[in-house]
């Protein structure tokens, strides 16, 4: 049987996911991202929205705030990698957003050295990496 973790004050749980997806159509993805932009300002015409959504990082920027996530409206367990996922290679074409969910991984690690707050303005060279001694 596995050995259990209790919970104890101070233990730091840290959880870090990867949610993947790929670009089918640019256009639609830029427009997905100008139409959340107006959601977002609504005294934001088209214009203005062109100007400020201009490239991928602005566009993934502002679908993430609009949305939490990229691929919003993609069910979770569709996109989820290995036995019983899509196949390498698969995309989903028709999409409105422009966008192929392309794999979700999470991975829970407890006893991270200092959640990424005590680090104050200077972050570890890699905030993602995991820990040494993480079990898997």
């Amino acid at each position: 049987m596995d050995e259990q973790t209790v919970p104890t004050a101070g233990m730091t749980i840290s959880v870090r996911t990867r949610r993947d997806v790929v670009i089918v159509d640019p256009e639609r993805f830029l427009a997905s991202a100008r139409a959340a932009y107006r959601d977002l300002h609504p005294e934001a015409g088209e214009e203005s929205a062109a100007e400020n959504v201009r490239d991928v990082y602005d566009a993934v920027h502002i679908l993430l705030d609009r949305f939490g996530r990229l691929a919003a409206d993609a069910p979770e367990t569709s996109s989820r990698c290995g036995h019983g996922g899509p196949r390498p290679g698969q995309r989903v074409l028709d999409r409105p957003d422009g966008l192929s969910p392309a794999g979700e991984l999470q991975r829970i690690v407890v006893e991270d050295q200092m959640p990424l707050q005590d680090y104050g303005c200077f972050l570890p060279e890699d905030p993602f990496a995991l820990p040494p001694d993480s079990q898997v």
